[in-house]
């Protein structure tokens, strides 16, 4: 009987997006916004939060307190441009993004209408059909991010995956893409080009070192193992393992050798002298008895 295949479609397109420099406006200050501006920091994003003081989380104002550059503190009520209101009015036409973290469920679909008219992206907290992107459990690790997505059907099982995810790492990941990352900067200075030959030259050298080397030695690598990669490596089309390209790795593998040597030698040692003193011990013996 053939295999049922699975129906396609009802997911979402998972992207990284980029919004450093991008100005992002959040409007609701409690624990919910405090869960966007924590999302939002890492990618060097511009904030504008709107919120009473009032109404402001303690993890938001922490954030507000830590990061003043950062974060742009609008301490009043959402209003827009065409009412009459004492309050600043808000255009969320000068906004890359827009992110709604409002108990206030009417308001939110009018900010995401107003989104919507001028093609902003914009996301409604709690309200699925009114979003645009949705926001996951995330893992991160340096340049490492993980997202788990439910779309929006299940943001605790999200949390509870994100945890058995988080556990199965190593701590390792996030120093080893840095490192990576510093590797292909050096290389591309080398063999500079987009595309072509050396292109795909480059992308299956530095495919053969993720795939041979593990982690942990990856996260290791130092400037003057970089160069030593790329000079007895790359250049003769080759990948050197870690005690070939790093000093201190050989260092530690004649350190290694020579306890192991000195292991193994320990049996043969305690046999001698186990024989000297039964020697000595029937010696005694034979003397007792002239």
């Amino acid at each position: 009987m053939a295999e049922q295949q699975k129906p396609v479609g009802g997911g979402s397109l998972l992207i990284a997006w980029q919004l450093k420099d991008k100005k992002v406006l959040i409007v609701g200050g409690g624990e919910v916004g405090a869960q966007r501006i924590d999302s939002l920091l890492t990618t060097d994003a511009n904030i504008d939060l709107v919120s009473p003081s009032a109404g402001l989380h303690l993890r938001t104002k922490k954030f507000l307190e830590q990061y003043p550059s950062r974060i742009t503190h609008f301490d009043q009520s959402f209003s827009f441009p065409d009412t009459q209101q004492t309050a600043a009015s808000i255009d969320v036409g000068a906004y890359d993004m827009v992110l709604t973290a409002l108990d206030d469920t009417a308001l939110s679909r009018k900010i995401v209408q107003a989104c919507r008219s001028i093609r902003v992206p914009v996301n409604a907290a709690d309200i699925p059909d009114l979003c645009d992107f949705y926001f996951g459990g995330q893992v991160r690790d340096g340049p490492l991010q993980i997202m788990i997505s439910t779309n929006g059907n299940g943001p605790r099982i999200a949390a509870l995956i994100k945890d058995r995810v988080k556990g199965a790492l190593t701590g390792k990941e996030g120093e080893a893409l840095i490192k990576v990352g510093l590797l292909r900067t050096k290389l591309k200075e080398r063999a500079p080009g987009v595309g072509g030959d050396v292109g795909k030259r480059r992308m299956r050298w530095m495919s053969r070192v993720c795939e041979q080397w593990s982690l942990e030695d990856l996260s290791h690598l130092d400037e003057e193992a970089m160069e030593k990669l790329l000079d007895e490596g790359w250049e003769r089309n080759e990948v050197p393992t870690p005690p070939e390209v790093s000093k201190e790795s050989r260092s530690w593998s004649w350190v290694e050798v020579f306890k192991s040597n000195a292991t193994r030698s320990l049996p043969s040692a305690a046999s001698f002298a186990a024989g000297i003193v039964f020697a000595q011990f029937i010696f005694s013996v034979w003397r007792g008895k002239k």
